[in-house]
């Protein structure tokens, strides 16, 4: 299984370089790596482009890791029934790392959190609830979406945890501690791409969510 392995992250990065916040921009002659934040994700969307950017961003975004994840399971289902959720976390990671570092914008995307929010929609759709009340506590609390964004990968990996060891996760036992790696994959990499946002946080400097444009430090 280890070259079906490669396979999904391949598969997985072919999808993520669907960069729809970019795209949706350029339809309107604009470049979203130039505005704002300079990243091409929903959030930078929403405060450049507006709510109606913001929305087809996060769809398009959401949309094709749960593509990415189908085509992994379509294709390796049969042949590795008890390993075929694993498959589709290293097709969701591959979506993720694409979206993020989409080879022909020189590696220069997004932050992945819609995207790995689409991955955790089609993983395991009882861990969505909590991740979308802290998400929405969060933001309405305090305005910070970075906040919200660090809560959903937190929760979403104690979650990963908790559901794997209550064997919720239909996932062969042998594989749950690669489960569990990929998982924290998935944390660390939207850690790492919110570090600036958590330095801004800690020193209370963040960015608050608005509607209009704001250029971030």
């Amino acid at each position: 299984m280890i070259l079906s392995r490669g396979i999904c992250l391949v598969i997985g990065y072919i999808f993520g370089l669907f960069q729809t916040g970019y795209i949706y921009g350029k339809a309107h002659n604009i470049d979203i790596r130039q505005q704002g934040s300079g990243n091409a994700g929903t959030t930078n969307a929403l405060r450049t482009l507006g709510w109606k950017a913001g929305l087809i961003t996060f769809i398009g975004d959401l949309g094709k890791a749960m593509l990415a994840m189908l085509a992994a399971w379509l294709l390796f289902h049969e042949k590795y029934p008890d390993g075929a959720k694993l498959l589709e976390m290293y097709a969701g990671f591959g979506a993720v790392l694409g979206h993020n570092f989409p080879f022909y914008l020189k590696f220069k995307g997004g932050k992945g959190i819609a995207c790995t929010s689409g991955f955790i929609l089609a993983f395991c759709p009882l861990m969505a609830p909590i991740c979308l009340i802290l998400f929405i506590g969060a933001v309405a609390i305090t305005r910070y979406v970075s906040l919200g964004s660090i809560l959903v990968v937190v929760s979403f990996f104690i979650q990963l945890i908790v559901f794997g060891q209550m064997d919720w996760l239909r996932v062969a036992p042998d594989l749950l501690p690669e489960v569990y790696v990929v998982g924290g994959l998935f944390t660390l990499l939207a850690l790492w791409r919110h570090r600036a946002n958590i330095k801004r946080l800690l020193s209370g400097t963040e960015n608050k969510l608005s509607l209009h444009k704001t250029k971030e430090k």
